[in-house]
């Protein structure tokens, strides 16, 4: 039985103990129930209680929340370990100089955000004096997810560590001259600074959390001991609206992630007005977080409201607090004390008694100023109280005031995201409240000048000194230097050079067969993190189960129903597999933090996530772009890919434009390889790139997108002409000839050249047989295995011949000299092959997969799309017909044998 001395209530009370006789009469009540019912009776009857109380209209918190105060009470608040006034003097440069970048910068129309840090100050200023480890002690150090609209304050805090200088402030949001800085964090542009991109909001969230869940992953598997890493994560209360902000909430609370921390600036706005106008975000996310399992913890208040919350003797005070509206909150903020009186206070007789004995400066100190948000002790001890829980992930939600110490003009104004300057006026104003030594006389022209206290003054001292001890300046990326992983044996790759003779095989199951390989490797393969959003069986990776473990940080509690079978479902602690469930985002958040962790912790993982290939790009683009701005490392794999080779699936199912949506990410090279060989040539070369020895003027900051298909055909061996592989990587290659293919045309024959992609490769090699046996046509087939990277190659070579420098892009010098008009196919729209047409001498046409999807055979929907063999027969011979090559009527006899 429960012991219930030991157990404790979540929420201390603030309210002072009226009756303390008659409360330990009910506490002792409950005790008696407990020992002589058992804790589930005591539980079931304050159940029924609370339920009587809600039904009866007492004024009672709901289960899920607790009421409007603070969860840690100003008696227990631990001192602060530091000069809290030399903290108020750094915390007031940093406001000034982040206002004076941001204003600056707006005379050059490049904009900015001023009132979001203005609000967050001590929630960041406290964070770096005491608890962000940095990356020059022990271990990775903390990993910090500063929102984004947050970024003027990080440069002004930089600026007075001397890591940034007057002429970057100067260049904020000015990037293309060299010396800038980027307006939001991003590691591509500032990749000295900046870990995570967060400023597209919502993806901070999810990717804090499973960085937090990665670190625990590597621990387990002993790559690297974690235990001292923390994951801060700062939001903002409308951040939460996006779905991915809240979507791994149970994630992180299932597997006990206590080495996260949210920390939710809840200045009760979004960018056009309040976040809950009418009701109250900061009980909203309380409900929710602690619905979740999180541990939360509130600091809302000052410590000017202790005087109030002394005088309040029966609750009135904290019943207003809970029902006053977020959005008349607000209204508070900008309103004088007559008006606060009246409105709030005069609801109650018993607060309008209370107001009698509270002066009009007392009132507005309260409402406009005493924020739990902007008092270092405040935010300093609920930061104590976040490390210290243990078994939960800690959220604190922080109330603030947006705009804050910016005056009048900003503080609590719905318009205040937009507003991106302040006046001279309004900066001399700042200046004074904030205690600043910055003269009249500074101001030169009109323009505000930043402030120094210089290199040697104390509160710069304090500032690296306190740096020193946490290990290293913060926020910071650190590419340690680390050894090129070894390459894998060669048999891996060159086993699928022979084809699979008369067996058929998808390139789905060839690129999972590889896999199976290369985690095999004794220096390599522990590296290898496959991650599988619940799709593991449907692409065959079962096998993969038994030998390399699902992670589990509980490890496998129960005996799995196929326990008995040989490819059995395990978990294990130590497990390499990220199985995730149904959540696509949740898996890309994984990868994210797999494929960037030769930064982030020194450890060079090879993260591969496997996915329905209409539920990547599509649904996830935004997450494989932040992929891109932190540069990440890995190969994506659209599995089931293309729009015709799902039988039966439909139109949901059927992705005809992931490769288009690819190309447009400058990060992804984006491949559709038609055999398994070049699947194997595509990954040893990304190997070789990005975990390798990457060639002169290559960037290893990339990532692989390979598109494979589950139509099982035959594999063919690799044809043994030169250049094979380079045109693998570099996107085309002739795979064979009318007459190598042994279709010996006549010598006069009309010749046309089909190039084809992916799964299409096998209807253009039908088709090439049909020509030349029913037409007497020759026509040579290539293997375009990336329509992107030869548009990329042949849009460098542009470039360089406006510098004055001579470049023949690839797809030219491929198809120098091919006789007769190219044809493209895919089975995407059209737009993917036709990246490459203005570069392509011959005449060229394209066919492909355009529209929605439908539920068929795979036959009838290239049939459909025109993309099969006979339909690629009719338009070649309409091609070779413009050019007078073939008769006009051979076009409409074909497409009347075919029945197109």
């Amino acid at each position: 039985m429960t012991d219930p001395k030991a157990i404790q209530p979540s929420e201390l009370d603030q309210l002072p103990d009226r009756d303390p006789e008659e409360t330990a009469e009910w506490q002792a009540s409950l005790d008696a129930v407990t020992k002589a019912a058992g804790p589930h009776r005591a539980a079931y009857l304050m159940r029924r209680t609370l339920e009587r109380a809600e039904g009866a209209g007492l004024a009672l918190p709901k289960l899920l929340e607790t009421d409007y105060v603070n969860s840690i009470p100003t008696a227990d608040e631990p001192a602060v370990d530091g000069d809290e006034d030399l903290e108020q003097r750094i915390t007031a440069w940093n406001r000034w100089n982040a206002a004076a970048m941001v204003t600056r910068g707006s005379k050059h129309g490049v904009g900015g955000h001023i009132a979001t840090f203005a609000s967050a100050a001590w929630l960041y200023e406290t964070g770096f004096n005491h608890f962000f480890k940095g990356k020059e002690g022990d271990g990775s150090g903390d990993q910090l997810y500063v929102q984004g609209h947050a970024s003027p304050g990080i440069y002004a805090r930089a600026f007075l560590d001397g890591r940034l200088t007057e002429d970057h402030l100067d260049n904020f949001r000015r990037e293309s001259g060299g010396n800038g800085l980027p307006s939001y964090p991003h590691p591509r542009r500032l990749p000295w600074l900046w870990e995570f991109p967060t400023v597209s909001m919502g993806l901070g969230p999810i990717s804090a959390i499973y960085q937090a869940r990665f670190n625990r992953y590597l621990t387990s598997r002993g790559i690297k001991d974690l235990g001292n890493s923390h994951v801060w994560a700062f939001l903002g209360d409308g951040e939460m609206d996006e779905p991915e902000s809240t979507t791994a909430l149970t994630l992180a609370s299932r597997e006990g992630l206590d080495n996260l921390t949210f920390v939710i600036n809840c200045n009760l706005q979004r960018l056009d007005g309040p976040v809950r106008a009418n009701f109250k975000i900061v009980q909203e996310l309380e409900a929710q977080f602690r619905g979740a399992g999180w541990n939360v913890v509130k600091s809302l208040w000052g410590t000017a409201w202790d005087e109030l919350f002394q005088l309040d003797t029966n609750g009135a005070l904290v019943r207003r607090l809970r029902e006053v509206p977020d959005a008349q909150v607000q209204t508070y903020q900008t309103r004088d004390a007559a008006y606060i009186r009246e409105d709030f206070f005069g609801k109650d007789p018993e607060l309008a008694a209370m107001a009698k004995l509270l002066s009009d400066d007392k009132i507005l100190e309260c409402f406009h100023y005493s924020r739990g948000g902007h008092e270092a002790r405040k935010v300093y001890a609920a930061y104590r109280a976040a490390l210290a829980h243990k078994g939960a992930p800690t959220v604190i939600l922080a109330q603030t005031v947006k705009g804050h110490t910016l005056g009048t003009g900003f503080a609590s104004k719905n318009a205040n995201h937009q507003m991106k300057k302040l006046s001279v006026d309004e900066f001399k104003d700042m200046r004074d409240l904030l205690g600043l030594p910055i003269k009249d006389s500074d101001f030169v022209d009109g323009v505000v000048p930043y402030g120094h206290p210089g290199a040697d003054s104390p509160e710069v001292r304090y500032l690296q000194e306190r740096r020193a001890a946490l290990g290293g300046p913060a926020p910071a990326r650190r590419v340690h230097p680390v050894a090129p992983l070894p390459a894998p044996a060669e048999k891996a790759f060159a086993s699928f050079d022979k084809g699979s003779g008369s067996q058929s095989v998808a390139t789905t199951m060839a690129f999972v067969r590889l896999v199976k390989d290369l985690v095999r490797d004794k220096e390599t393969g522990k590296r290898w993190v496959p991650i599988v959003p619940d799709e593991a069986r449907t692409f065959g990776m079962e096998s993969l189960f038994p030998s390399l473990g699902i992670y589990s940080p509980k490890g496998q509690t129960y005996e799995p129903v196929d326990r008995d079978q040989l490819m059995y479902y395990k978990e294990a602690e130590n497990g390499q597999i990220l199985n995730e469930g149904i959540t696509e985002a949740g898996s890309m958040a994984d990868f994210i933090a797999a494929s960037t962790s030769y930064a982030t912790h020194g450890e060079a993982m090879i993260p591969f996530y496997i996915f329905y290939s209409m539920f990547g790009w599509q649904r996830t683009a935004d997450q494989m772009w932040q992929l891109g701005d932190q540069l990440g490392r890995g190969f994506l794999v659209g599995a089931t890919a293309g729009r015709t080779t799902l039988t039966g699936e439909g139109l949901q199912h059927a992705d005809g434009h992931s490769p288009a949506i690819a190309a447009t990410n400058p990060a992804a090279l984006t491949y559709d390889p038609a055999f398994a060989y070049e699947v194997a040539a595509i990954v040893k070369d990304g190997l070789r790139r990005m975990y390798g020895e990457a060639a002169p003027g290559e960037d290893p900051n990339v990532f692989y997108y390979l598109t494979v298909y589950n139509e099982p055909m035959p594999q063919p061996a690799k044809p043994s002409a030169a250049g094979v592989d380079e045109g693998i990587v570099k996107g085309l290659y002739r795979f064979n000839t009318a007459e190598t293919a042994g279709l010996t045309p006549a010598a006069n024959a009309p010749r046309i050249q089909l190039l084809g992609s992916g799964t299409a490769i096998h209807w253009a090699l039908k088709a090439q047989r049909l020509l030349a046996e029913e037409w007497g046509v020759a026509a040579d087939v290539w293997s375009a295995t990336s329509w992107t990277e030869l548009r990329r190659d042949a849009m460098d070579a542009d470039a360089a011949l406006l510098r004055g420098e001579e470049r023949v892009p690839y797809v030219r010098r491929a198809l120098h000299g091919a006789e007769g008009p190219v044809l493209a196919v895919s089975d995407y729209m059209r737009q993917v092959p036709d990246q490459i047409a203005q570069w392509v001498e011959q005449d060229y046409s394209s066919l492909g997969a355009d529209g929605f999807g439908l539920s068929d055979t795979r036959d009838a929907a290239r049939r459909h799309f025109g993309v099969d063999a006979e339909s690629i027969v009719v338009a070649a011979l309409a091609q070779l017909a413009r050019r007078g090559e073939v008769k006009a009527t051979a076009v409409k006899e074909a497409r009347e044998r075919y029945g197109l």
